[in-house]
């Protein structure tokens, strides 16, 4: 058990675990100290000087940040004193920050505005900022970087290093010139980047937003030429309310529906679908490789940040991943050919928009490798659930005012199976729900594997088979799935199946969805909350394994001839290559 310390903060008595920072503790007594480089155990340095205390009997003020708790303390955080010493440091850092509050993409969600507002700071007193000019890196097709909206908080840099164990960013010169960048200022394009976007849902301002590609929507959306056809990821649902103010894992489902239909998209799909259709061509890939001594264990590709990653610094194991397209290529796919001729429409004319919690999927849509036979890119724009939002607030749709509606049946119908993809092992729990169904031909086997679920980093499990156990392993989290990789690697693990999702805790906590301040980031189990939220959407569900799903039976019948089948691959499956490294 941890040894208590007790001490008093604002004259109020609070006991804490040894080793607590003051900042910390403070919270526990329901006291918020301001920050805007503190992120709970990512980055803790006291490089931004808001978190100032006076401590007793300590010579000046102290960062709470990085100033631990000691047995008898007394803390105050909201003295004369603080409140200038705080103003004074907002203030500069201001001075140093380009302000088109106005125009710029987290006006309404600025951690940096807000704190301005709580110190009562109406005016800069220092010049500099008046001056600034955009100092953009807009190399990479997922982001951009711009460098006069930095507070040098750090918080990307953490999120590259210690969360991703990427490590592209880092802080170039020094003093007055010190500025967040690659190696030697490489623009982002020219390094390891893997697209994942985990440094713009950290960053406290504006300096780092994916690319928004909402204007191209628009553009589809007003061409009378264009048919445009929308469809959502399965986590999109149990976060796009944050946009609106919506409790952390609220399901708005219904609601997305209807402000897609509002924005005048000619059909309004659902990507859960072509989760129900990945699960049928993954599974069946997996169960060949097991009964035909192919390569194992079988990676999933339903994450590009992932793949990215894989075919940068781990080439060696491409033979490994599944051929799969992803679900938004898989959906694509689809909408281009078996919804194109059943419609009679040249897929040419057709737009096909995906929202997505990744911005990674920005680069994937754009690969070549995903061209389908007919010459048509699967997905033609690509957009986060922040530009969703953007764009539902920006045409005037009260969005918490909508009724519940339903998508298009065509491509929409989905299962439980479908829904949990958005959660950290979800993905292997709908595989693992078909896979025993078809191997021991029976529909009684297990609905639910919590073997695979939940938020920790690395999770492994066995499965008793006919003739067969079968080992598999979850990990999210680049630093988590380099340590399987490294394992598998050098013998010490040994699988199967192994689910590798970029983002920690999957796509629920993708680097496309909603802003969440460090106060809420650090204190609140958002992977859990909306995580939960897909889970209790399966447990309501009519069908809960992929391969019952109605409509991807009658796709299978129809069209496809059965998964695995020759249109399948051309259709749904893609390749691999190594990429070029940019390492120095």
């Amino acid at each position: 058990m941890d040894k208590m310390v007790n001490l008093k903060i604002n004259n109020i008595p609070v006991s804490v675990p040894e080793g607590t920072n003051v900042l910390e503790a403070a919270r526990s007594a329901g006291i918020r100290i301001p920050s805007l480089c503190y992120l709970k155990d990512i980055n803790e340095m006291g490089a931004c000087r808001m978190c100032i205390v006076e401590v007793k009997g300590a010579k000046g003020l102290v960062a709470s940040c990085v100033y631990p708790v000691s047995e008898g303390m007394e803390v105050f955080t909201d003295t004369e004193k603080v409140r200038n010493s705080r103003r004074i440091t907002l203030e500069l850092i201001l001075s140093n920050h380009r302000m088109e509050c106005l125009t710029c993409p987290r006006n309404g969600n600025c951690e940096l505005r807000q704190l301005a507002a709580e110190l009562g700071i109406n005016e800069v007193r220092y010049s500099g900022s008046q001056d600034k000019q955009p100092e953009l890196d807009t190399s990479a097709l997922h982001l951009v970087r711009d460098n006069s909206k930095c507070v040098l908080c750090r918080r990307c840099v953490s999120a590259c290093r210690k969360l991703q164990e990427v490590g592209v960013i880092g802080p170039n010169d020094r003093g007055f010139a010190t500025h967040i960048g690659s190696a030697f200022d490489r623009p982002l394009a020219e390094v390891d980047c893997i697209s994942c976007g985990q440094c713009t849902v950290v960053c406290p301002t504006g300096a780092l937003t994916e690319k928004d590609d909402t204007d191209q929507v628009l553009a589809a959306l007003r061409d009378p030429s264009k048919h445009v056809v929308v469809g959502a990821a399965p986590s999109v649902r149990v976060t796009l309310g944050e946009c609106f103010g919506n409790p952390v894992g609220t399901n708005v489902e219904g609601k997305m529906y209807a402000a897609l239909r509002r924005l005048g998209f000619d059909k309004v799909f659902d990507v859960n679908n072509a989760a129900d259709l990945t699960i049928l061509e993954e599974g069946t890939e997996f169960l060949h490789r097991l009964e035909s001594g192919g390569t194992l264990p079988l990676f999933t590709s339903c994450s590009p940040g992932w793949i990215r990653f894989l075919e940068q610094d781990f080439p060696e194991f491409i033979p490994n991943v599944s051929t799969c397209r992803s679900p938004q290529q898989m959906f694509g796919a689809m909408v281009k050919s078996y919804y194109a001729e059943k419609e009679g429409i040249d897929p040419k004319d057709i737009v096909v928009v995906c929202i997505m919690p990744c911005t990674a999927k920005k680069y994937e849509c754009k690969r070549e490798e995903q061209r389908l036979p007919n010459g048509c890119m699967p997905v033609d724009i690509s957009i986060t659930t922040r530009e969703l939002g953007r764009m539902i607030e920006k045409a005037g749709i009260m969005f918490n005012s909508l009724k519940d509606e339903e998508c298009d049946p065509l491509l929409g119908m989905a299962t439980g199976a479908g829904v949990i993809f958005g959660a950290t092992g979800g993905v292997m729990e709908a595989a693992l729900r078909t896979v025993v169904a078809k191997v021991t031909g029976s529909e009684m086997g297990p609905l639910e594997f919590h073997e695979v679920r939940g938020t920790k980093e690395i999770k492994e499990a066995e499965y008793a088979l006919p003739g067969k156990t079968v080992r598999v392993c979850v990990a999210s989290g680049v630093s988590n799935i380099k340590k399987v990789l490294k394992g598998i690697k050098s013998g010490e693990l040994n699988y199967d199946f192994v689910e590798f999702m970029c983002c920690p805790g999957g796509c629920v906590n993708g680097g496309g969805q909603p802003y969440q301040p460090a106060d809420v980031r650090g204190h609140v189990d958002l992977k859990a909350l909306r995580a939960k939220a897909l889970y209790r959407q399966d447990e309501q569900s009519t069908y809960r394994k992929s391969h019952e799903n109605p409509m991807i039976k009658e796709l299978y019948e129809t069209y496809l001839g059965e998964p695995g089948s020759h249109k399948a691959h051309e259709l749904l499956h893609t390749t691999y290559a190594a990429q070029k490294r940019y390492r120095v």
